[in-house]
């Protein structure tokens, strides 16, 4: 009898955590996560001195049919505290190029969406050779209007290669 219970304390209840933890992603469950994030000297990119990650951001996932481009899934979510948004998609896309995308930002000295950071492509099928359920979005970009004061130090910390003209225009 001793042997049974340590038998079942070592072995069953152990898989019972295990997969009550796992949480409740079926199997042809896909988790679409990202960023959105402000940058604050109009680099096109993030560093850790000009960029802060947007709470509230709202980012749309859609996905178009490859032939006809008729929009055939769409989904919206609004980014946490952090600036990580999340979508969980139950149906598997596998004729269709999913894009997520930014729609607005919930900082309005951050509101203007940055060309080329606006979108973020995503493969969301089973038959791609990724093995996770999870699809990382790049992080996708706001900007501010007028740079930060400091931009101008950063820019020449950031651009090493540049000659002075190149700096003096961007700024």
């Amino acid at each position: 009898m001793a042997k049974l219970v340590m038998l079942l304390v070592l072995c069953i209840l152990p898989a019972i955590a295990v997969a009550a933890r796992r949480g409740s992603i079926g199997k042809n469950t896909m988790v679409v996560e990202g960023r959105t994030y402000c940058d604050t000297c109009k680099f096109g990119f993030e560093t850790p001195e000009s960029s802060y990650f947007i709470p509230g951001a709202t980012v749309k996932l859609v996905c178009k049919h490859r032939q006809t481009m008729e929009e055939v899934y769409s989904d919206v979510a609004v980014s946490d505290k952090k600036g990580n948004y999340k979508f969980v998609v139950h149906d598997d896309h596998k004729d269709e190029m999913c894009d997520v995308m930014l729609v607005k930002s919930s900082d309005k000295s951050c509101a203007k969406i940055s060309v080329g950071r606006e979108q973020s492509r995503v493969i969301l099928n089973h038959y791609s050779g990724i093995a996770s359920q999870i699809r990382h979005a790049n992080n996708m970009g706001f900007e501010k209007d007028v740079s930060d004061i400091f931009c101008s130090a950063l820019f020449q910390k950031y651009m090493v290669d540049a000659d002075e003209d190149d700096i003096k225009s961007h700024l």
